[in-house]
């Protein structure tokens, strides 16, 4: 996008937002960072990444802008959520000028959105207009495009002046105007701004509906039906109207000069009277002003000119003299002034008699003009109107003629457009004004804060704070209220606490609020619903489709990456998907869905799983299992066995390896392939090397306490995963036991050496000065690496045992294993065969210059007594 064009899309914002959503904040993405754009100040530079400020959390109302799984802005005010209209229109900028910003004119682009703007060149020639400024004016494309604005705008000399003096470099503001569109008459406002886009310089004139201002306005001047002296005026001092009271003030014959200055009347003396010009200066600045000033006739007036409730309109009142039916301004009103409620005082014949403070400021008038009128009348003028709680139109009732007392909570609808919830009573007072009736007290009390706050709880209690999405009691409430049939596809992200610690909390925050915009964006565009379960895991149900398309628009989602700063994430996610039938309880699929998700999380990385019925069994045992597990160490369910290794020079064993069985209450003993995966899941698996070091040093003190002449030097190997060492308490919690007995060997897997980082080259040194030979396991077969050999401090290589299998028949194996000897022996390292099974496969081994075997041609494995009497007799 060009410097030029990129101006214009931040002033383009401004202008959108100024007309659908004042009071609202904007962080927007435009290129590389992200700015702050507000209707009423300047747009700021916010940085580069697109992060909200952590009071947005705490109060207000935040709205995410999303185009196609990608996170555009973020929209926040203060109060209500901001109007659908403005989320619609500044997304449509954002993405079109992410999407198209380089390569399309920017002007093109803007005027796609649904407000009336008109492009013009510096020759105040039509370029471009809106669709909404078209039909505002009843035209069509060739009536405008390449046409001078005198020409279009014949009958609008105004209009064409101020364009004239925005081309000359000076920004207009348009003076109000009527338009007849149809039937309607609609007053507009417009700005006429210098402008300079992708391709030339040129004017920007934008207009909007003020109808409703001007609405507004006659509906306040139903509050000057009244004796006093009280006029409506502009905020240049123009009266617009005036009361019966003010006429009153003015000479016999003299005419009424509505239009004119307020200063100007003929009713005051010393016209033009400074003092009352005085006077609506300093309100027109915001101010409210009060002062005694002279009349033509002798006397003088007290004057106080103030603001209304609509913006642009002042009203001047004279003091109001006493009427009657007022009740006295007695023990009443003190109690209305201290009450925190709005209270009005009706008569027996509708009218105010007092009004609070609260009141008046509720309503958005003065107390004093609303004593003596008649309160249902003045409310219905002004605009206020009354729902229930539900939003049907209630009618104002005759407050003479209701049932008393009353009690009911109603949605207070107030000119300025707020809605208040509130409780409203309505109860009898006594006859004050006469009447067998009396008076009735009217007592508004605003639930607003209440009502919101207990929305927030509920909302809280359903939604996750950080995503803004569903949580799983709102996730299973939603899926209960929707029957349709679908597809639930429940996602966890693979290595999630592995990331977290890489990146750091906040940008793992970042990562997560990317996703489930994606997410939201899936469920959008298929109607359905999305939430995050837990830290790292989330669900989409997505009705009407199949598990299969379901499945593939999930996977979709994770196919490009994440950006977090500078660089790009990938994710890979565990995927698991159950359907819905149409009569199949409400939540269930997610239950489903979590069981397949599960499943496919034992699979591996990145991995998929289609729910079936018996998927749950099998999720159930593992989780028996691993709830058994944590208990094995303490029940001392735990066993090694010993494997010895026979030296194939020598004919007599050197060593042995450890082998850890779980002895099962129920299902017997347990090689590690059934619980060690379960383990390696959380630090239960620290606990459990922990165990087997601890015991494999005391099976190696207990051989050479027992057979000292022969086996003096008797080691004995372990298995450890360098992933568990690698943990922050793995290594930690065992230098105490190998510093104090001596380390026994050491074996790691020949995938877990794939690694080379200085990270594994560091473990692998400290475990060596430890006093542990390491040897690499498994090596032959799936993932091995010759380049280990020679990187690492090791000592020893054990062959696959599928590689022992196939001798002595199989040539090529025949060939692997003499070139691995060799190759181990030319880099100074051992051989040892593993899972030798038959004494032909000892004597090729022999044959072939290997170091030591070990298998049930030997021995199968042995417990600690059995294997000293092996010793012994060996």
């Amino acid at each position: 996008m060009t410097s030029a064009a990129f101006t214009a899309v931040q002033a383009a914002l401004s202008d959108l937002m100024r007309v659908h959503t004042p009071r609202a904040t904007l962080l927007a993405s435009l290129g590389d960072e992200v700015f702050r754009v507000r209707a009423d100040t300047p747009t700021e530079r916010a940085g580069t990444d697109l992060v909200p400020p952590d009071e947005w959390f705490e109060r207000g109302e935040m709205t995410w802008l999303t185009r196609d799984g990608s996170l555009l802005g973020l929209l926040w005010q203060e109060g209500p959520p901001p109007p659908d209209a403005a989320v619609q229109v500044l997304t449509l900028l954002l993405a079109a000028a992410r999407t198209e910003g380089a390569h399309r004119d920017t002007e093109v682009l803007i005027t796609q959105l649904p407000v009336a703007t008109a492009w013009l060149t510096d020759e105040l020639t039509v370029r471009k207009v809106s669709r909404p400024f078209l039909e505002l004016f009843g035209l069509t494309e060739p009536d405008v495009h390449g046409r001078p604005v005198h020409e279009v705008f014949h009958d609008r000399p105004a209009l064409v002046q101020a364009l004239t003096q925005a081309g000359a470099g000076r920004s207009v503001r348009l003076p109000d105007e009527q338009v007849t569109q149809g039937a309607q008459r609609l007053w507009i406002r417009g700005e006429a701004r210098p402008y300079f886009g992708a391709a030339a310089a040129g004017v920007m004139l934008t207009l909007q509906d003020v109808t409703g201002e001007y609405e507004r306005a006659a509906r306040v001047s139903a509050l000057l039906d009244t004796d006093a002296p009280a006029a409506l005026l502009s905020d240049s001092g123009a009266v617009l109207q005036a009361s019966q009271g003010f006429l009153a003030l003015l000479p016999a014959g003299a005419p009424v000069v509505t239009g004119a200055p307020l200063w100007s009347w003929s009713c005051f003396a010393n016209v033009p009277s400074e003092p009352v010009r005085e006077l609506v200066q300093l309100a027109a600045t915001g101010g409210a002003a009060r002062a005694d000033v002279q009349l033509a006739g002798g006397g003088s007036l007290n004057l106080r000119v103030r603001r209304t409730s609509e913006p642009g309109l002042l009203v001047a009142e004279g003091e109001a003299s006493a009427r009657e039916g007022r009740a006295p301004l007695g023990v009443m009103s003190q109690v209305l002034a201290l009450s925190e409620d709005a209270t009005i005082l009706v008569d027996h014949a509708g009218r105010a008699q007092l009004v609070s403070e609260r009141a008046a400021t509720l309503l958005g008038v003065e107390a004093a003009r609303l004593v003596g009128l008649a309160v249902t009348r003045v409310i219905s003028e002004m605009g206020v109107k009354i729902f229930t709680p539900e939003g049907e139109p209630i009618s104002l009732p005759d407050w003479k003629d209701v049932p008393l007392p009353l009690r009911r909570e109603v949605l207070l609808a107030l000119p300025d457009g707020t809605v208040r919830q509130m409780e409203l009573r309505a109860t009898g007072v006594g006859g004050e004004a006469g009447g067998a009736r009396g008076s009735v007290l009217l007592t508004l009390r605003d639930l607003t804060a209440l009502r919101r706050a207990q929305a927030k709880i509920r909302h809280d209690a359903r939604h996750d704070a950080l995503t803004g999405l569903l949580n799983r009691t709102g996730m299973r409430e939603a899926l209960t209220r929707q029957d349709a049939p679908g597809a639930a596809v429940c996602l966890d992200i693979d290595g999630f606490s592995e990331l977290n610690a890489a990146l750091g909390r906040t940008a793992c925050d970042r990562v997560l609020i990317q996703l489930a915009a994606r997410l939201n964006d899936l469920s959008s565009e298929t109607r359905g619903l999305s939430a995050r379960l837990a830290d790292d895991s989330f669900v989409v149900f997505m009705p009407g489709l199949g598990v299969a398309e379901a499945l593939n628009r999930a996977e979709a989602v994770l196919d490009s990456p994440l950006r977090v700063g500078q660089r790009d994430v990938q994710l890979t996610a565990a995927l698991g998907v159950a359907d819905r039938q149409a009569d199949a309880p409400g939540d269930g699929v997610l239950a489903s869905a979590e069981v397949a998700m599960q499943h496919a999380k034992r699979q591996g990385r990145a991995q998929r799983s289609v729910y079936r019925p018996v998927l749950r069994d099998e999720v159930a045992r593992a989780f028996e299992l691993e709830e058994a597990l944590r208990g094995a160490l303490d029940r001392d369910q735990f066993t090694l066995l010993y494997q010895p290794a026979l030296s194939l020079k020598r004919g007599r064993a050197q060593s042995a390896e450890a082998l850890l069985r779980w002895n099962h209450p129920t299902l017997g003993l347990l090689a590690p392939a059934h619980f060690l995966e379960l383990a390696s899941r959380s630090e239960l698996i620290t606990h459990v090397s922990e165990w087997v070091v601890q015991e494999a040093v005391l099976g190696r003190q207990a051989v050479r306490a027992a057979l000292p002449e022969r086996y003096a030097n008797w080691s004995v190997s372990v298995n450890l995963g360098l992933e568990e060492l690698r943990r922050s308490a793995g290594l930690r919690r065992l230098l105490p036991l190998l510093s104090a007995e001596g380390a026994p060997d050491i074996e790691v897997s020949a995938g877990s050496l794939l690694d080379h980082s200085q990270e594994t080259l560091g473990l692998l040194e400290q475990l060596r000065s430890l006093g542990a030979r390491l040897s690499v396991d498994d090596f032959g077969d799936g993932a091995s690496s010759l380049a280990a050999l020679t990187r690492f401090p090791l000592s020893a290589v054990k062959l696959h045992p599928t590689l022992t299998a196939r001798l002595p028949d199989d040539e090529k194996t025949l060939t692997l294993v003499q070139g691995t000897i060799d190759l181990a022996h030319n880099l100074g390292l051992k051989v040892v065969a593993v899972g030798v099974e038959t004494t032909d496969q000892l004597g090729v081994l022999r044959e072939l210059g290997c170091d030591a075997a070990q298998g049930y041609a030997i021995t199968p494995p042995l417990s600690g007594e059995h294997l000293i009497d092996w010793l012994r007799d060996h």
